[in-house]
């Protein structure tokens, strides 16, 4: 897995000693409440099973998972990733932030270091990511890192029995390009 760095943060792939941060942080109803796939309650063995998971993904290039660290003292903060890959095409973000670091910039920062390395190192076309439409925080950060809104689908993700509906960003290299030379 690379390292990706800025200023505040790094980003790396995660290690089985992550798990009980992962846990603690995921597990915090208000993460599963605004994603599609984080359960709640988050059970013991849980943590350690999804990061178990992830070098066989990463070798067969279907995920870079990156567990995002406070450069200063190593705390993990969330996690942000590729998923979805379709090798010289496209890929998903995914990612979540611990309650604790909401509204530091750390997603953003997160996203644009995750960007870079989309387009530069895995030369790929076109990012996408989603986000419920109750979670506008979450398109704010698309946006800052250049993704367009590209529509609204409807009652599109049920979570928990309720019908979501879900926002769609995307990304081209290209026009990424233009504000990043």
């Amino acid at each position: 897995m690379p390292v990706l760095e800025s200023d505040r943060l790094f980003l790396r792939g995660f290690l089985p000693s992550d798990a009980a941060a992962v846990q603690q942080l995921a597990g915090a109803f208000e993460i599963a409440d605004t994603t599609t796939n984080i359960p709640h309650p988050y059970e013991d063995g849980m943590a350690e099973s999804w990061i178990g998971h992830h070098p066989t993904a990463y070798q067969q290039g279907l995920l870079v998972p990156f567990a995002i660290i406070r450069r200063h003292d190593s705390a993990l903060m969330g996690a942000i990733s590729l998923m979805s890959i379709e090798q010289g095409h496209q890929a998903e973000i995914g990612y979540w932030i611990g309650k604790p670091f909401w509204g530091q910039g750390v997603c953003s920062e997160a996203t644009q270091l995750i960007v870079r390395f989309a387009f530069s190192s895995l030369n790929l076309a076109r990012l996408y990511a989603r986000h419920f439409s109750r979670n506008p925080a979450s398109g704010r950060v698309l946006a800052n890192a250049g993704f367009l809104h590209e529509g609204t689908s409807r009652d599109h993700v049920e979570k928990w029995g309720i019908l979501e509906d879900s926002e769609n960003y995307g990304l081209l290299r290209g026009q990424w390009e233009a504000h990043n030379p």
